[in-house]
């Protein structure tokens, strides 16, 4: 059974920095792209960015560039997002799938919400 578990949510002022993790299992993970996400409130599930099996590549929404960092360590089955210089607007739960861009359904999730 495919599990995706995602943690290190918060809550945190503006400008400020959190890394999530998302814990994977029941699958091959080095041979995964993997792909975080993001649902506010009232809005649709939204693409943050995404990251090749081997690292080699990532991709990110325009909103998040030159903030956000996506990576992994297949040793450990593992997916970081290291979030910097948050926004409001950057308030959501956010989750990881499997997938390169095109993302299967996501696991569990963890909040971040950014307010002072």
């Amino acid at each position: 059974e495919v599990q995706l578990v995602a943690t290190g949510g918060g809550l945190v002022q503006p400008g400020g920095s959190l890394r999530l993790s998302c814990a994977a299992s029941g699958f091959d993970f080095s041979a995964a792209g993997v792909s975080w996400v993001r649902q506010a409130p009232g809005k649709a599930l939204e693409l943050v960015a995404s990251i090749l099996p081997s690292g080699a590549a990532t991709h990110y929404v325009d909103s998040v560039k030159g903030r956000f960092t996506i990576s992994r360590d297949n040793a450990k089955n593992t997916s970081y997002l290291q979030l910097n210089s948050l926004k409001a607007e950057d308030t959501a739960t956010y989750s990881c799938a499997t997938g390169w861009i095109m993302y299967d359904r996501p696991g569990q999730g963890t909040q971040v919400t950014v307010s002072s």
